[in-house]
């Protein structure tokens, strides 16, 4: 069970994430926020090394100090879900349109190479989209297995591990996941009804139809927040 410090953490971590504070803008008074959760001092402090730690706060001392947000961790979109990361070396858009690359040239291998073992788990992989459209991280879960299917069905284990290698990165340096919108049942529906397609057309082997498939599939990648060292030296 987390401790108080780790749910105090968390709490402000995502109020801050979800408000979009600009990096620099003051957050709160330590005072004011040991008074809203009624916790010691120590509690507090200790709540706000993790933050600091996560590169999610700054504390500053003075009559113009408190806590103020950091540099917001690099945000994108993909489709209807928004993703926040840390820790990454690189952005995580320039990772999911790696990924995106491999995924395409490995769907149009799979349409020659899949067995009957690759379409059952094919159709499982689907099945698991369809159960999680109702939560966002669950679901982009349940996405990068579906195409962790199609990539092992391709069999060419070197880039099979290079794909594997990028979801691990993604999946560890996920800070949060939502729904940009209140009411994506409409898109997510389109979205299974995509990889249905793709899975039906690599199971059939039918080119015609794993092109166009692929067209719909593809999803333009918003960058919503930059990290710092994005700018470092950037002559535009």
């Amino acid at each position: 069970m987390p401790s108080v410090p780790d749910r105090i953490a968390a709490e402000l971590e995502k109020e801050i994430l979800e408000q979009r504070f600009e990096s620099g803008v003051r957050f709160a008074l330590r005072t004011e926020l040991i008074e809203r959760f009624g916790v010691s001092a120590n509690a507090m402090n200790e709540a706000l090394r993790i933050l600091r730690e996560r590169g999610v706060v700054q504390v500053k001392p003075g009559a113009q100090g408190g806590v103020f947000v950091a540099q917001p961790p690099p945000q994108v979109r993909l489709g209807v879900i928004d993703l926040w990361f840390r820790g990454l070396r690189v952005h995580a858009a320039d990772l999911f349109e790696a990924r995106s690359l491999l995924e395409d040239g490995f769907a149009e291998v799979a349409a020659e190479r899949a067995t009957p073992e690759d379409a059952r788990d094919l159709e499982w992989a689907l099945e698991e989209l369809r159960s999680r459209k109702g939560d966002a991280v669950q679901y982009l879960e349940a996405n990068m297995r579906f195409h962790g299917v199609i990539a092992r069905a391709a069999r060419v284990p070197v880039l099979a591990d290079f794909h594997e290698s990028i979801v691990v990165l993604l999946r560890g340096a996920l800070v949060r996941a939502e729904f940009a919108e209140p009411d994506v049942r409409a898109a997510l529906d389109f979205n299974v009804a995509v990889h249905a397609r793709l899975a039906k057309a690599i199971i059939t082997r039918d080119r015609k139809a794993l092109v166009s498939a692929l067209a719909d599939h593809r999803t333009d990648l918003v960058r919503l927040s930059e990290p710092a060292w994005r700018h470092d030296g950037d002559s535009g």
